[in-house]
């Protein structure tokens, strides 16, 4: 009898999981909103079915049952995540009125592990890009529909959740500070790289520019922009009531739009470079215009490299979006800040959460554009 192939990778990250589930706090209850409180790991606050993790060990030990393994795996995810709304409830039946569960360190482990285990198990099967996505939609679902039936209420992250009704407009101010940079950025970056790649003198003017401009610190690149846009905005009132001032969205957005010049630009470069002579000797062979061989030969080909760089960009800006919170920008920055300046740790998490979530979820949207790109020209 053949034993199975023991499968190292998923049997550290299961191992990783079951001790951060079982050996860390996986809640804390408070006696309010900011007073630290007693730590509960998951066999003290949800008894012996606190032990579902154990489940996952014998499946992940081997490389075997793969599909089995993706199934309970991504299962796994919002059923961690009802454990914890249910062992509130359950915590703060007998706590006093301003009581407040949050989650431990445990909690947030065994979902980073399980993601891994996720994303490790989807890789071994070589999951196509639209069946990644359809993973990706089928647990945020999954997710979004657990807290919507409010399984998850009494957990301090959700009532600084529902104690914040400006929570959807700050997303989409997010977005909108994210995206406004990024659609200039392309507009003005793709042009540029193409020149780039044909003049070379250009290339050696302009990257070390657009190096410069990278290497400047966040906060040091919006504090640099307020005075000139408050003057500005002194010397010329009608550009104010455009909403072009020293605070708010115009320095994060004009920020942003700087800091998303190199990746674009030095991709959309790059990737022109890689189009092979040859290639475009056969277009030009053809007939075809300078035009006609730039949109339907080149950037086709440059497409996949431009994407990277987009990637890139879109990544980096959300997460600077939220830096512009401290220059009045606005999105979920702000509740960082505000939970930073009330030691609000859920409030801190209520802001980065969506910030990483967002960032991740377009990084996906991406990858699957250059998957799916890259399968059609093959």
């Amino acid at each position: 009898m053949t034993l199975p192939k023991p499968d190292k990778v998923g049997g550290l990250l299961a191992t990783a999981l079951v001790a951060s589930l079982l050996a860390l706090p996986f809640v804390g209850l408070q006696p309010n909103r900011i007073l630290p409180g007693e730590a509960l790991g998951l066999l003290s606050a949800a008894g012996v079915t606190g032990l579902w993790p154990l489940l996952l060990l014998p499946l992940c030990l081997f490389n075997r049952a793969l599909p089995l393994r993706l199934t309970l795996t991504a299962a796994a995810l919002p059923l961690l995540l009802y454990s914890a709304g249910h062992t509130a409830s359950a915590l703060l039946d007998n706590a006093g009125p301003l009581a407040r569960v949050s989650l431990g360190a445990g909690f947030w482990l065994g979902m980073f592990w399980l993601s891994l285990l996720i994303t490790d198990t989807a890789l071994r099967l070589k999951l196509g890009p639209s069946a990644r996505l359809a993973l990706v939609a089928v647990l945020t679902g999954a997710v979004l529909a657990l807290l919507a039936s409010g399984g998850c209420d009494d957990l301090s992250l959700l009532r600084e959740f529902h104690n914040r009704s400006d929570f959807w407009q700050q997303g989409l101010r997010h977005l909108q500070l994210a995206l406004g940079s990024i659609i200039p950025a392309v507009l003005a970056g793709i042009p540029l790289g193409i020149a780039c790649h044909r003049s070379p003198g250009l290339r050696a003017a302009l990257f070390p520019v657009l190096n410069i401009l990278q290497t400047v610190p966040s906060l040091a690149m919006f504090g640099l922009l307020m005075v000139p846009l408050s003057l500005l905005a002194t010397a010329y009132p009608w550009l104010g009531e455009l909403g072009i001032r020293g605070i708010g969205a115009a320095p994060a957005v004009i920020a942003l739009f700087l800091y998303s010049l190199l990746p674009i630009v030095s991709n959309t470069a790059l990737g022109f470079d890689r189009v092979s002579p040859p290639v475009r000797e056969a277009a030009t062979a053809m007939g075809m215009s300078r035009r006609q061989r730039l949109w339907q030969v080149e950037f086709p080909l440059a497409l996949p490299v431009i994407l990277s760089g987009l990637r890139v960009v879109v990544t980096l800006n959300i997460g600077l979006v939220a830096v512009a919170a401290l220059v009045g920008g606005g999105g979920y920055g702000t509740y960082i800040f505000q939970g930073l300046g009330q030691t609000a740790t859920d409030l801190v998490i209520l802001g980065a959460l969506p910030t990483l979530l967002l960032a991740f979820l377009f990084a996906m949207l991406i990858d699957t554009l250059i998957a799916l790109q890259q399968g059609f020209r093959e």
